[in-house]
């Protein structure tokens, strides 16, 4: 493959750096200072800050909105929402951009590019009737609404997608959908007005075709959410994971996405680029950790010495390094496989991705935090949010076992 970038990717990159370091990391503190001062208080630290819009209706106006649209399905949405060029971008080019919305948490959501709305507009892209895209899809490109995804189950181990067990079991021309579902990331933003529920629908078929995804409204009678999760004492403010439960939940039939018994053909295609963007996004937050780290250890002295020459500090830099730019290589070649199509090899390239950039930015961030000293443990930087971002991702769209388990089976077949 040609490692180099396109013209389009390498404009689209640096534009969106250069809107990230003069219009989002100077308001960063402020946003997560005001996000925290509503929660000490007792307000309401769910609602996104104005700071948020205003910086959306910037990025929309130069272009940069909604750049996650694949290639292949951007079609009009791309020139009437927004899009820079009119066009979608492929995976190889979307994964440059990608690396630099991850050197901040707000990058994503600034530029209507954040999960787990990018990986639902992907699925009513690719399985929405056109009623169903007219809407929810329309609202989501338009950043009126936002959305969660209802996967991930606390009664059953949810790294097999066919162990879902909540149920969404047609009767007559409605979907009455019942259980609990956790770590529905984004729900807890008022905003939140839609939910892609994955059920269990005939429990006799094939195991493959034995669930449901529907769309639910969130004010749909019956659903609530319980609570709110932390991640390591965080609540990832202003988007959230909750725990939501549905009792006698009941929508129309139109809600089912693509057809009865095919949740987990959606799984799969929704999640193949998802988890592309993930781990580039995690190797943007692991380049900026490693800035922080070298201007720390360049900063600051012991013993006579900047802490860059001491215990080994450069030799761990150069390693940081290193690691950075090997998974940097891994992840644009998964995503030039999967821009060839769907294949045992681009499954295998996923799933390789998927346990070595997490690794890589926990190893990275860790080396950050340890320079940092006692600072880097707290919230005046970065680095302990970043850390428990990426110690997430280990679990988010799979844990390691899985994936190791595919990579495993894929090597196995060739010789087989």
């Amino acid at each position: 493959m040609d490692f180099s970038l396109s013209p389009r990717a390498a404009d689209l990159r640096d534009r969106v750096r250069a809107f990230l370091d003069t219009e989002i990391v100077p308001v960063e503190a402020a946003v997560e200072e005001d996000i925290r001062s509503r929660r000490e208080s007792g307000g309401d630290p769910w609602t996104p800050s104005p700071v948020i819009k205003e910086l959306q209706a910037k990025a929309r106006a130069q272009g940069l909105w909604n750049l996650f649209l694949p290639q292949e399905h951007a079609g009009r949405y791309a020139a009437d929402f927004g899009t820079d060029g009119g066009e979608g971008l492929s995976n190889v080019d979307y994964a440059p951009v990608a690396e630099v919305m991850g050197r901040s948490a707000l990058a994503p959501l600034v530029f209507n590019s954040n999960a787990p709305d990018t990986g639902n507009m992907e699925v009513l892209l690719r399985y929405g009737t056109p009623e169903q895209q007219r809407e929810w899809l329309e609202p989501m490109l338009d950043a009126r609404i936002r959305s969660a995804f209802c996967m991930t189950e606390p009664e059953v181990a949810s790294s097999d997608a066919t162990n879902m067990a909540a149920t969404a079991v047609v009767d007559g021309d409605e979907v009455v959908i019942n259980g609990r579902k956790w770590f529905s990331t984004g729900v807890g933003n008022p905003e939140c007005q839609i939910l892609v529920f994955m059920g269990l629908s005939d429990p006799d078929a094939d195991r493959h075709s034995r669930h449901t995804m529907v769309l639910v409204p969130r004010d749909t009678p019956g659903v609530r959410v319980d609570r709110m999760l932390s991640t390591m004492g965080y609540h990832d403010e202003p988007l959230g994971h909750g725990e939501v439960s549905f009792t006698d939940v009941r929508v129309p039939v139109a809600n089912i996405l693509l057809g009865r018994g095919r949740a987990y053909e959606i799984a799969q295609g929704r999640l193949g680029p998802g988890r592309v963007h993930h781990c580039m996004r995690a190797i943007g937050l692991a380049e900026r950790s490693l800035e922080l780290a070298c201007e720390r250890a360049l900063a600051r002295t012991a013993f006579g010495k900047p802490i860059a020459k001491l215990g080994g500090n450069l030799e761990r830099i150069a390693d940081a390094r290193i690691a950075i730019n090997r998974s940097r290589l891994l992840v644009m070649h998964a995503a030039w496989l999967l821009d060839q199509g769907m294949s045992p090899a681009a499954m295998s390239a996923v799933s390789e991705i998927k346990v070595e950039v997490p690794t890589m930015a926990l190893d990275v961030i860790d080396l950050a935090i340890q320079l940092h000293g006692g600072g880097g443990m707290t919230t005046d930087f970065p680095l302990a949010a970043a850390w428990v971002g990426a110690r997430s991702l280990r679990l988010a769209d799979g844990p390691d076992e899985v994936h190791r388990g595919v990579v495993g089976r894929i090597e196995l077949g060739k010789h087989q």
